[in-house]
């Protein structure tokens, strides 16, 4: 009998996600794991709550098998999403958001690098951001 939840993210400590895919293909009690990965045990048992795949046996122990827990982590870690940005838009450092250039310049640094340069519609500071030609 195996019990999952879905829930949001979940916020992982740098060393579970370090030290999970190191675990062998078995299972593993509560405590066995929490200390594998030098972590709390009521936490390990809240996620439990939240997800982990884990299976109950006849008298009731709860095993967590080392190779689903770190699918598990690995699924549970935000990736990243890169948008690239138009050729007419950059990043402002001060709003943190990407934003569309106002009076674009672009000045040649090597070969076919370039550093365009403009201002920020919002807060008017300068920004520069690379790129290439052609």
């Amino acid at each position: 009998m195996s019990r999952k939840l879905s829930t949001p993210h979940i916020r992982l400590p740098h060393q579970v996600i370090v030290k999970a895919p190191g675990l062998l293909p078995m299972l593993y009690t509560v405590r066995e794991l929490s200390e594998d990965l030098s972590m709390p045990e009521r936490t390990l048992r809240d996620w439990l709550n939240s997800g982990v795949p884990h299976t109950w046996d006849a008298r009731r122990r709860i095993w967590i098998n080392g190779q689903e827990f770190a699918g598990w982590v690995v699924a549970q870690r935000r990736q990243r999403r890169r948008v690239p940005l138009a050729d007419d838009e950059a990043y402002c450092l001060r709003c943190k958001q990407a934003v569309k250039l106002r009076n674009p310049v672009t000045i040649p640094i090597k070969a076919k690098l370039v550093r365009i340069q403009g201002t920020c519609p919002v807060c008017q500071c300068v920004i520069n951001r690379g790129g290439r030609v052609g």
